[in-house]
């Protein structure tokens, strides 16, 4: 019977165990949006987990969508993440990169020039943005024009080949929680009537090309998707999630991508049984991130055994617990995360996390 604990193959890596670090934004980037000292330590202290993947990074200055994350856009950027990436493969660990551009989850005082943030249509999500100021809120965006969405697509693949030549292993694209490719995906945040919105072809049509851009670029083996069908995080509503994403997991199986990675972000009824429809229609490695009503620990591990997926993976618990698979095969003890730290600040609540004696 295979056990989260057991090796597996990825088309471009192997992973020691089927533990992954889930991507965390940690608000905690250097001057100019660079990976620092803390970083790599930060990330080479979990390097036991079989994947890492890392807090989301904006592959151009429109991207960013909170104070303090890091970029893969320019040559000093692409540089710092070499020293996380060195860190975590001395320790015997694979990192991919996750790639995020955050849409209309921004405000001008983070974009280029104090611009408008971009986003499929000029529909204003609810909430706040997290700013170098403080909160602020969100502001309607300025919708994408074919070309920029092209031009965007391009983002992402250039954002890629920085990674790889950062010592990325791979990267996993952020099509989910509210962020560019999941508002292409939304009805509610895509309302265009060309051929980037509309129906369910149109709509999964910026997300494809993407992928395929990205695929093109680094080699479909280091490419990833991360998707959240039905998540109504930042504001996100979508009238045919389970139809949308099957189509999207169609349009990219052939490619014969690293790995596909699923958040069930919802508690409702039917987001197990889309879980379950997906893991079918995707014949490559399944990640899953659970719903759980705590943070996921080694309750979760019996999807492994069950077959619902390849691989798990952990957020809030990783961040809290360096050594989390130790903890896992135990099953506990655990730290207890600290929300008060998770965003922004120092090595408080970032690299002081014990680790079991």
């Amino acid at each position: 019977m295979t056990t989260v604990f057991d090796p597996i193959d990825l088309p471009g890596a192997r992973l020691a165990n089927r533990i992954a670090m889930a991507p965390m934004t940690r608000s905690r980037a250097g001057e100019g949006g660079t990976a620092t000292e803390l970083t790599a330590e930060y990330y080479a202290q979990r390097a036991s987990a079989g994947l890492i993947i890392t807090e989301g990074i904006q592959p151009s200055e429109a991207g960013q969508g909170y104070a303090w994350t890091p970029g893969l856009h320019s040559a000093e950027q692409i540089a710092s993440w070499r020293k996380v990436t060195d860190a975590v493969h001395a320790a015997g660990g694979t990192i991919f990169a996750q790639i995020m551009h955050a849409g209309r989850i921004s405000h001008p005082s983070l974009q280029p020039q104090g611009g408008l943030p971009v986003a499929p249509s000029a529909v204003a999500p609810e909430g706040q943005a997290f700013t170098n100021d403080g909160f602020q809120d969100f502001v309607a965006p300025r919708e994408l024009t074919a070309d920029e969405i092209r031009a965007t697509v391009q983002d992402y693949a250039t954002a890629a080949r920085g990674a790889i030549e950062a010592g990325f292993d791979g990267v996993e694209l952020h099509g989910a929680n509210g962020y560019l490719i999941h508002q292409f995906l939304g009805t509610g945040s895509n309302q265009r009537t060309d051929e980037w919105g509309g129906s369910v072809e149109n709509r999964i049509r910026f997300a494809v090309e993407t992928v395929k851009a990205v695929a093109d670029a680094i080699g479909a083996e280091r490419t990833a998707l991360r998707i959240s069908p039905g998540n109504p995080y930042n504001s996100m509503s979508e009238s045919d999630p389970a139809e949308t994403h099957a189509a999207l997991v169609d349009a990219v199986e052939p490619l014969g991508l690293a790995y596909l990675h699923v958040l069930e972000a919802t508690p409702a009824a039917w987001i197990r049984e889309t879980t379950a429809d997906l893991r079918k229609r995707f014949t490559g490695t399944f990640v899953l991130n659970p719903h759980t009503e705590t943070p996921t620990d080694h309750q979760a591990l019996s999807l492994i055994e069950d077959g619902l997926a390849d691989v798990i993976a952990f957020g809030a618990l990783f961040l809290a617990n360096p050594d989390l698979p130790a903890r896992l095969k135990t099953g506990g003890p655990y730290n207890t995360p600290d929300p008060a730290t998770f965003f922004g600040g120092t090595e408080k609540g970032y690299t002081d996390y014990p680790a079991l004696p």
